[in-house]
This record gives C-alpha cells, structure tokens and sequence, in this order.
C-alpha cells in the first residue's frame, strides 16, 4: 500500500516510516500540513494522521479532505485519550483512533482491519480462480502452490486486489508502485505486468485500453 504518514515528532515518524516500510508499504512521510500539498493530487491508499501539528489540526486537515469528497481510509494517531477527543476524531473524517504510545505492529493490524471495511471484505484473502491471495501475509498462491513476487510485482498486485474489478489507471500505478521512478523507467509497469501474468496467468490482469489495468474478479 501507499501510506501518506502525518506526524510531527521525528523519533516516531521515522520509526513508523521504517516499520512500515520493511513491512513492504510504501510510505510518504510529511511533518506538517504544509508539506502535504505537494501530494495533494497522489493516489494513497490510506492516511495516518497525527492530530495536533505545528501548523494545523490534522482532524481539521482530514475534514477538509472529506468535505472535498475524498474517501481514503484514515486513522488518527494522538495522544489524546479523552472520550470526547476519541467522538469529534471519529466525527471528523477518521475511520479508526489510536491513542499513543502504541506498538507499531498493532497499527498495522488496525490498517489492515480498516482496509477490510472499506473494501467491504470479511477477510485478508482474495480469490480470483485458481489464484489466491493474502493481503495480510503478502502472498500468493496458483492451484495450491505458493508462487514468489519480487517487492514491486507484489506491490502491483496488491494494489490492483484491493481495486479488484475497477479499472486502475496507468499513470495511478505507476504513482502507487513506482513514485518517481516511473519518470526514470516509463516501461517498468508494463515489465511488472508481464511478469505477473507469465507467474499467475495471462487472464488474470485485464489491458482496458487507453485507460489502464484491471484485476479480473
């Protein structure tokens, strides 16, 4: 997943970042509001917000954000334990709180269980005919047999399963998976494409196009 990560304090935004990132997540970091403007138009997969930020309310950030019709799943991070703090959070725009400190592998957790809701799943596994796969494990399988992905073709996949059945532009891809290298290496998609398909089957993503990419569901 692409992650947008607002927080202020460098010692917890940093270990986040790394955290998230061994988890194979890719992760925009940013400690403050201001900065958030140059992602302003990027495909994220979810946001982790901090709540109070040296020049702003991150929950009036997301609110905003929701007001402009931006659905992008979010959880608050803060230190603010009130149940009052807890009502307005949730009111405001965010699908889940959590109160500092916390462990990283719960937060992980939490993204994975409000990313389930959000794509109206029961479970972490997707089956798409003989292919299965397990978001939270980060595998996949064909007819039973585990098959290996490097980092990117995983990344890939991923975000067109949790897209299954839409049609997912190239451009978006590339932003989600590459970042900026797709400016460096403009056929890397199409690279990672073929080898998923020559791995899990050539039925499995759909070439919509002038459009872009679509998991067949």
């Amino acid at each position: 997943m692409r992650l947008l990560l607002l927080e202020d304090d460098d010692i917890l935004g940093e270990g986040l970042r790394d955290f998230l990132r061994s988890e194979g997540h890719r992760v925009d970091w940013c400690c403050d509001l201001a900065h958030t403007q140059a992602l302003r138009d990027e495909p994220l997969d979810a946001l982790l917000v901090d709540w109070q930020l040296p020049d702003g309310s991150g929950i009036d950030w997301l609110r905003a954000r929701r007001a402009r019709g931006d659905a992008t799943p979010a959880i608050v991070l803060t230190a603010r334990d009130r149940l009052r703090d807890r009502i307005e959070g949730l009111d405001g725009g965010a699908d889940d709180y959590l109160v500092k400190p916390f462990a990283p592998e719960e937060l992980l957790a939490r993204l994975r269980a409000v990313m389930r809701r959000t794509a109206g799943a029961a479970t972490d596994r997707l089956r798409l005919g003989e292919v299965e796969l397990d978001l939270a494990a980060r595998t996949a399988s064909l007819a039973g047999e585990a098959v290996p992905l490097t980092a990117r073709e995983w990344a890939l996949l991923e975000a067109l399963a949790r897209r299954a059945g839409r049609i997912v532009g190239k451009q978006d891809l590339e932003r989600l998976v590459l970042g900026f290298e797709a400016e460096i290496a403009s056929n890397a998609l199409e690279v990672h494409v073929s080898a998923l398909r020559r791995k899990l089957g050539r039925s499995l993503i759909e070439t919509v196009r002038g459009l872009g990419y679509r998991l067949v569901p």
